[in-house]
């Protein structure tokens, strides 16, 4: 009787050794699935937020951009322009009253008033009287005189001139896929191949 208490005690307090074990592994093991269950959950509304995120970041819109051109304009050197200065000789004329003596012979018959004068010489004796005679002559002379002034000044003129050019354009178009009832993709209904809505052609297959 004695031996079997004995052993009484010993499997009771082994039994209840195993069993506080037993209940600290499962509680070991509850708390370990809750806290992956709480990870994985974690881990899955992370994912979801992203997602809603992303979603909500890239949404259902496009933005499309073009390239525009905007015209300048450059200063170049086009050319020059000098002032040169030249002799150059010239034949010009012009009248100009110029006189000259001419001898006349005159003859006046004897009168009481010139008789003194013709009786005042011996008779019959060579003689002779001389008379100059002059003449004017035109005489060219030529002095500088200034007549203008010549100076150079520049002006600018506007002209229109056409510039072309290339710019880039991204156009957005629309596709579609098309399912029967049963769920089974239509003929030509492949992605990429669906009818597209074309700017200014309506609707395509």
């Amino acid at each position: 009787r004695g031996d079997t208490s004995g052993m009484s005690n010993t499997s009771g307090a082994a039994g209840m050794t195993g069993a506080k074990g037993g209940m600290s592994g499962t509680a070991g093991t509850a708390k370990g699935t809750t806290a992956e269950r709480s990870g994985t959950t974690g881990a899955a509304g992370a994912m979801s937020r992203r997602g809603e995120t992303g979603k909500r970041a890239t949404g259902d819109a496009m933005t499309r951009s073009e390239e525009r051109m905007h015209v300048g304009v450059e200063r170049h050197e086009s050319g020059r322009a000098r002032l040169r200065k030249y002799v150059v000789t010239e034949e010009v004329q012009q009248t100009v009253p110029v006189r000259h003596e001419e001898v006349r012979v005159e003859r006046e018959p004897i009168t009481d008033a010139n008789r003194d004068d013709a009786l005042s010489g011996p008779a019959f004796k060579e003689d002779q009287h001389e008379v100059t005679l002059h003449e004017e002559r035109p005489v060219v002379t030529t002095e500088a005189v200034p007549v203008e002034r010549v100076r150079m000044t520049t002006e600018e003129t506007v002209t229109n001139e056409t510039v072309r050019g290339r710019v880039r354009k991204e156009r957005i178009e629309a596709e579609t896929e098309m399912t029967d009832e049963s769920g089974r993709k239509g003929r030509g209904d492949t992605p990429g191949r669906g009818g597209r809505d074309i700017p200014g052609r309506g609707r395509e297959r």
